[in-house]
């Protein structure tokens, strides 16, 4: 008889290598937790100061409403606008001086004060308004509110709160390591059910003991082969399923639905027509008057964003961080030529090349204003909740079954709509109703839309 390997050296090897990855992952997790104790212990006490001085200052929610009404046209906490940063100016300036400047900064000018003469000459002389209404106490409030730490985005407290999660979770054993040992574990199992298998076979030559032998049966692609019935229904299936997805694909060729183009400035609609609640046709104005609903000049965004520098930083997300807006921002003022230190124009802009998302056929024509203006279609029915969508996509296939199963849905508006009044009430009497859709007034006509 043959003498046995791989008695013990298998299951030893397994219990150590198991015993040195959990010793292995609770030291490096008990490094980790000491670092973000400190971390924390670090971060917290500079915000606790920082938040402590500005409370002593007055109350910031207060101050908070006054200078988004007062002064939000002209300053920024944080950076510079027509106006200075205000974050930090109770360590430039004395209280005494600030109430003061705010009460009347032209008078404080006039005076020959020397910080106020050198203010006034570097903003190019721009003279701020006068707030004799303002107490003393509502200065503090507004300095109380400009004088807050700067509140980090949302999506990096977000990632840090996930990174927290993901970390305690399994009992303070990272996720990661866990599977690592599970997949170790399954890997020696399988080696040992090899070396077992092996070992007993061995044993089994030792021994004088013949395995029996698989019996040798016919290749299953042979018997399928010689068995026509299966052979003829099988061909039939195939050749139909050929035909189903064939004709499915041709069908989706021109169909764009879901088509998503990464623009060169990112701009989102969830922000300015959403959480702004800008209306679309103060951007795309030719919508009511034209064809084409138009791509705006970028003078139209320069409107707002003379003023609008940097995104507020709730308006953050996960997968967007302010610092990502910022620099977006950033790119419209370089493609304009705007010096946002200077509040200035270069004279040197360059041209932002759009990438069209909605396209028609050139054979079909479509006119916004016939559908805006006169049938007073939202921007949403054909366009999806456009105020929801961070970067835009072609919500509707905008194919012709698509139009025309809308024609045949959709009543044609007549509340204060001239333009229909006449054809309306002969038609109604042709057809017998009070109210007609637009394929009943001719919406399905070939000359519509194909001429």
């Amino acid at each position: 008889m043959k003498k046995v390997n791989y008695r013990h050296s298998t299951s030893r090897q397994l219990l150590f290598c198991v015993a040195f990855l959990f010793s292995f992952t609770f030291f490096g997790f008990a490094q980790e937790q000491a670092a973000d104790s400190s971390a924390t212990e670090q971060s917290g006490g500079g915000d606790a100061a920082a938040a402590s001085s500005s409370d002593a200052l007055g109350d910031a929610a207060a101050g908070k409403e006054l200078f988004n009404t007062l002064c939000a046209s002209c300053h920024k906490p944080y950076s510079e606008s027509i106006g200075p940063a205000l974050n930090g100016v109770t360590s430039r300036r004395s209280i005494d001086w600030i109430h003061s400047w705010v009460h009347n900064s032209s008078a404080l000018i006039a005076s020959g004060d020397a910080e106020a003469k050198a203010i006034f000459e570097e903003y190019n002389q721009t003279q701020m308004p006068a707030f004799p209404q303002l107490s003393n106490d509502d200065i503090n409030n507004i300095l109380a509110y400009v004088e807050q730490p700067k509140p980090e985005p949302k999506a990096a407290a977000a990632g840090a709160a996930s990174g927290e999660q993901g970390g305690g979770s399994g009992g303070g054993v990272s996720v990661n390591v866990i599977l690592g040992i599970l997949v170790f574990v399954l890997v020696v199992l399988l080696v040992v059910l090899f070396l077992v298998n092996k070992t007993l076979r061995n044993f089994a030559d030792a021994s004088g003991i013949v395995l029996p032998q698989k019996e040798q049966r016919k290749p299953i692609w042979k018997a399928f082969v010689e068995n026509q019935f299966l052979l003829v229904v099988t061909t039939i299936f195939v050749l139909l399923s050929v035909g189903y997805f064939a004709y499915g694909f041709l069908m989706q060729v021109g169909i764009d639905q879901g088509y998503q183009p990464i623009q060169p400035i990112h701009y989102s609609h969830r922000i300015h027509a959403g959480d702004n609640q800008i209306e679309c046709k103060y951007c795309h104005s030719s919508a009511r008057v034209s064809k084409h609903s138009g791509i705006p000049s970028l003078n139209v965004c320069m409107n707002c964003h003379k003023a609008i520098s940097e995104v507020a930083p709730e308006t953050a997300t996960e997968e967007y961080s302010k610092e990502y807006y910022d620099k977006e921002i950033a790119k419209l003022y370089d493609a304009v030529g705007w010096d946002p230190a200077t509040r200035t124009y270069s004279g040197e802009e360059k041209p932002v090349k759009w990438v069209k998302i909605h396209n028609l056929p050139d054979f079909v024509y479509f006119n916004h204003s016939q559908h805006v203006s006169v049938a007073g279609v939202e921007c949403q029915h054909c366009h999806g909740q456009i105020q929801e969508m961070e970067i835009v996509h072609q919500e509707a296939p905008l194919t012709m079954g698509w139009c025309i199963n809308c024609h045949r849905e959709t009543n044609v508006k007549m509340e204060g709509n001239e333009y229909y009044e006449k054809i309306h009430e002969e038609l109604s009497k042709k057809y017998g109703v009070e109210e007609l859709t637009a394929a009943q007034m001719g919406g399905i006509e070939c000359g519509k839309c194909h001429y």
